[in-house]
């Protein structure tokens, strides 16, 4: 599947296994390299948790949105959401293209499905804030959105500095699922998960959030953000393109304010592709627990694969790392308790010039690997098992 093409998808359904899965995925790791047997990744469906939520499903036509890509949809949208019964429902956006107000956003309640037709859009509108987003699940809980396209302004927006215009962001909200979406051109990132903020309290954190089948590409600062937040699950996405402003990364899993006791915990990346953003492929980054990525293809990022400060709790497990412009994976200051196993490895510091060498199995580390695997004296509780290379 090319890197920006609409995801398909049919509404209100558990889609089957994903095209761009079923080819990308499984022509990433050939069965043989060289005479060395690869292991057996199993690749079954994951089917994303539907939210409890009542049955009303109302249209936005019906509430006055235009869709004609001129328009100011906004508020004809809020008011759709609004008028769902206290039981909640589904809020369905049919084809077209609706200019959104990201400074005001469509506020989502709880209990309620955002359901994009296919061939809709929702195109943020260009503004001059420092903060805005498109659509935004502020401490509400079960939630769905699905379905269609979400654009930023990135080329339109009106000043240099700044780094948060979102298609997506989920603050202090509990059991979201998003799926079957793609997110693209934001000034800011594609998908931000985090804490909603209270008065003399501790943040609301995040909680139970699953996506699925998402495409996140040419977003400013991230394609996902995961912050401030726990049992988050990411299943079947790419995740491509970031550039523009620091972190640069595809998945930055970085909570607010390590400094003052935030954490995010619980983590799951499966069968996702993670390439060609401007800086690391996934950054776990200070006051991270318990993350496993497995399956994924993590390839042609601008510096390292996967790079770990401050963390523990990592787990490698079957993924593809290859040819990123640095390192393939580079544990760093303070992260404990890492296990690398059944990955393969190749193609990486590519910025030097692609390492020809016959392909091997290998348990442990050594300076044959140091392109594809290296760590500081910091590091501590690292077991790299078998792992595989060419």
């Amino acid at each position: 599947m090319k890197q920006n093409e609409l995801v398909h998808v049919v509404p209100e359904a558990r889609t089957p296994r994903r095209e761009f899965l079923r080819t990308s995925m499984l022509l990433a790791v050939p069965a043989m390299l060289g005479g060395v047997a690869l292991p057996k990744v199993a690749k079954a469906a994951y089917v994303p948790p539907t939210r409890a939520r009542g049955t009303t499903r109302l249209n936005v036509k019906n509430y006055g949105a235009l869709g004609n890509g001129t328009a100011n949809d906004t508020a004809a949208i809020q008011r759709a959401i609004n008028a769902l019964p206290s039981t909640g429902g589904t809020v369905y956006i049919p084809a077209g293209t609706y200019m959104i107000d990201a400074v005001k956003s469509i506020r989502l309640r709880s209990k309620m499905h955002l359901q994009l037709d296919p061939a809709a859009k929702l195109v943020a509108i260009p503004n001059a804030a420092l903060k805005a987003y498109v659509v935004l699940a502020d401490k509400v809980t079960d939630i769905e959105i699905s379905g269609g396209q979400i654009i930023g302004e990135r080329y339109g927006h009106r000043r240099t500095d700044g780094e948060w215009g979102h298609a997506v962001m989920i603050r202090g909200s509990k059991r979201v699922t998003v799926r079957d979406i793609r997110l693209a051109d934001c000034y800011g990132d594609g998908l931000s998960i985090g804490a909603a903020s209270v008065w003399n309290g501790t943040p609301i954190m995040s909680e139970d959030v699953v996506i699925a089948n998402m495409v996140s590409h040419n977003n400013r600062r991230q394609a996902l953000t995961i912050g401030r937040s726990k049992y988050v699950q990411v299943h079947d996405s790419v995740l491509s393109g970031t550039n523009g402003v620091a972190p640069e990364c595809g998945i930055d899993i970085e909570p607010d304010l390590p400094e003052d006791g935030g954490y995010t915990d619980n983590v799951v990346i499966q069968n996702c592709v993670v390439k060609e953003n401007a800086k690391y492929g996934i950054n776990i980054f200070k006051s991270v627990r318990n993350v496993t990525i497995r399956g994924c293809t993590i390839e042609r990022n601008k510096s390292c694969g996967v790079v770990t400060v401050g963390c523990t709790g990592i787990r490698l497990e079957a993924n593809t790392i290859r040819y990123n412009s640095a390192t393939g994976v580079y544990l760093q200051t303070n992260s404990s308790t890492i296990t690398i196993t059944g990955n393969t490895f190749y193609g990486n510091y590519a910025r030097l010039g692609i390492q020809t060498r016959t392909a091997f199995t290998l348990t442990g580390w050594s300076s044959r690997i140091e392109r594809d695997i290296l760590y500081k004296d910091s590091v501590s509780g690292l077991k790299i098992l078998t792992n595989y290379y060419r």
